[in-house]
């Protein structure tokens, strides 16, 4: 759950504010309308489960066969932006670079556990989209390592893994969750038993190819622009 912790900085002032209401009557949110789905699931951090987050996804589809997802700690207005993922098809993860594929996890467990959910949604409804989650590959990346109360995005970039058999979700996140959403993950896992994963399986290389994997820093040189011959017209 967020905690909600106290952001350096002072609040928003009254004219921020009158500025944003200008802006927003005017300006085009284009991006960020084309969202049209919340899915809450659990991403725990690629090297050590131990640390697991809940994580908001708000996504929108890009086609029929990828979608791209906004992650948040919560689903509340002073939410804080915690990562990212996109979710392809079976397909376009098959098409994949072997060493690109060990950086994708496949949902298929999250969705057939009950644990990936959409909050307020009727299961009859979401299980439809459910089916094609279910057969899907999402890459995430988290900036905000929330879970270590960090008051701000610190560090690089954490490569997140979903869940991928029982036993891997800690308890007590899942009964904090299933009540405030007012859902049981058991079941829901009843329910969706007739849905199906990847129609070749989880690929082997799939979740870090059962590895974990870490974000490291390396120097190197900086390539310098190449000098460009200007054309005078």
């Amino acid at each position: 759950m967020a905690t909600h912790q106290k952001l350096p900085g002072e609040p928003t002032y009254a004219g921020t504010a009158l500025l944003e209401t200008a802006t927003s009557a005017i300006q085009s949110f284009a991006p960020v309308n084309q969202i049209h789905q919340h899915l809450c699931a659990f991403h725990f951090y690629g090297n050590d489960m131990t640390r697991q987050v809940e994580a908001h996804h708000f996504c929108s589809h890009q086609t029929e066969e990828m979608r791209q997802c906004l992650i948040y700690d919560s689903p509340d207005a002073d939410a804080r932006l915690i990562g990212i993922e996109y979710i392809v098809s079976e397909n376009l993860f098959l098409t994949l670079p072997d060493e690109e594929k060990r950086l994708w996890h496949s949902h298929e467990y999250e969705v057939k556990s009950g644990v990936l959910f959409m909050p307020g949604v009727p299961g009859p409804v979401q299980r439809k989209d459910l089916e094609k989650v279910c057969k899907t590959y999402g890459k995430a990346f988290h900036f905000w390592q929330v879970d270590k109360d960090d008051s701000l995005p610190l560090g690089l970039p954490q490569l997140m893994w979903a869940l991928t058999r029982e036993g891997q979700l800690d308890h007590n996140l899942a009964q904090d969750v299933e009540k405030r959403f007012g859902v049981s993950f058991e079941k829901e896992k009843v329910n969706r038993a007739y849905m199906a994963g990847p129609e070749h399986g989880i690929h082997p290389l799939a979740n870090g190819g059962g590895k974990g994997l870490k974000m490291k820093l390396r120097e190197t040189d900086c390539k310098p622009l190449e000098s460009v011959p200007r054309i005078f017209v």
